[in-house]
Order: C-alpha cells, then structure tokens, then sequence
C-alpha cells in the first residue's frame, strides 16, 4: 500500500528544502508542484517561466488529482507531494484526497513576503496562501476529528532533527537521519521554474541556519504580511516541535 503524503504550503517556506529532504529518504518518492501547471492554465496568473510550466505539465485538475492518488513512482512505498495551498482554483481540493495524509507547513509572514517579493510581483495576499492553508486544515480536522500535523519553517531550521522527528511520527513514518541532507544542485523531480526559483535549496545539502532577524518590508508588503497574520496564527498554535506537539484540546471547528 502507497502512503501519499500531501505537503500543503504557501510559497518560499521552505518548501522544497523540504521535498529534498524527503526526498533523500530510500524508501519515498517526491512530487514538485503537481498542480502547478492547472493553475497558471486556469488563473492565467503571471509567473516567471508560466509558458514552459503550462508546456510541461498536465494542466487538468482531475487528471493530476487522479494521478497523484495512484501508486508511488519507481513503487516506492511512501510518496511525499509538494503542493502549493493557493494553486488549488479548479473543481478538485483537498477533500477529493481522502486517501492522502495531509500535513501543512507554514512560516512567518514577514519572511514569506520578502522572499516572494525578490522573485515575483507580491500584489495580494492569497498568492501567499495562508486563507487557503487553514480552510484545508479546517477541513482535514474536521474529518480526521484532530487536528493535522502542522509544521513551521522556523522551528524546522532550528531543530532539524527534532521537528522533522515529531513530523513523521504525526505521519506514522519511520523518521530516518537521511532526512537532514542531501546532494547539491537540481534533482530530476524538480519543476522546469526550479531554474528560476530555487537557486538557494540548489547550493545547499542542508538546512540553512535560522535566519536571526525580520525581514524591512515595504509598507505594501508589509499590509499583505499583516493580512496573513491571523492565518497564520491559527495554524501556529497546532504546530509540532522538537520538545512537544502543539495541540490545544477541545477543539471545535470555531476554535482557528
């Protein structure tokens, strides 16, 4: 049997940091951006290299969530997807993955806001995917009847070991230390818009140290910042840690 992970996120949050790292797994297989093509179809969202994305990719909704919920590449036993909350505009959500163990992965919105801004126009907030990311949390822990493993940015760079630890024990997966590196430049799952996107993740083999400072934003960029606060906010306070899962009890689907 095929565990599917679901990885939901906004953008620059480590995201693909964090698919190297499962990635670097013996036992997974990883997804970049799946649905990433259907999205710049449907939105017609401006995005750096959106015509090569759209050329390489299947770009129908249904045909990439059927996909997604087959059998691993190369049958590996466990497939961890990297998906990206604010691309989910088609007839196809969260809810159509029901065999697929969702987990969310958050960072600061000060930090997502500078690092987006330095690659592409940052204009509104839902390209930062925070709404989306707790209306699918909301959904999942409605239906699992608990909260979902929530993770952020922040705490991974700190503690790698720790919160990447608690992360797959939230999964029922067997935490590996073949998680904390991997090999330098491109890997062959990337997205062709890693040539303009990931230059960062390329140069490393590791998770970068964490960061000791707030980014200066604009004032544009910082009202957007601001208009994820609350967002982000209701997912912090279920994340997991290296020391203890964040989870309030009682919850209601009130409480975020």
């Amino acid at each position: 049997m095929t565990i599917r992970i679901a990885m939901w996120s906004g953008p620059r949050n480590i995201s693909t940091a964090m698919m190297r790292s499962f990635g670097a797994r013996p036992d997974t297989a990883v997804s970049d951006e799946p649905f990433f093509g259907a999205y710049l179809a449907l939105s017609g969202a401006p995005h750096p290299m959106s015509a090569e994305t759209v050329a390489s990719m299947d770009c129908d909704f249904a045909s990439v969530r059927d996909a997604m919920s087959g059998s691993a590449p190369d049958g590996q036993p466990i497939w961890y997807q990297k998906h990206m909350a604010h691309h989910m505009v088609g007839e196809v959500s969260l809810l159509d993955m029901p065999d697929h163990r969702h987990a969310f992965l958050i960072r600061t919105p000060e930090r997502v806001a500078a690092s987006y801004a330095a690659k592409n126009a940052l204009t509104e907030p839902e390209v930062l995917g925070y709404a989306q990311m707790r209306r699918y949390f909301e959904a999942e822990a409605d239906r699992l009847g608990r909260a979902p493993a929530v993770v952020d940015a922040d705490d991974i760079l700190a503690d790698p070991a720790g919160t990447l630890a608690s992360l797959c024990a939230a999964l029922e997966i067997a935490w590996t230390e073949a998680m904390l590196t991997w090999k330098e430049g491109p890997h062959s799952e990337d997205g062709v818009w890693g040539a303009h996107w990931y230059a960062s993740v390329n140069a490393s083999t590791t998770f970068a140290p964490p960061p000791r400072t707030m980014p200066v934003l604009s004032p544009e960029h910082q009202a957007i910042a601001a208009a994820c606060q609350a967002d982000y906010a209701a997912l912090h306070r279920y994340r997991l840690t290296g020391e203890r899962a964040e989870r309030p009890t009682g919850r209601t689907k009130h409480d975020v």
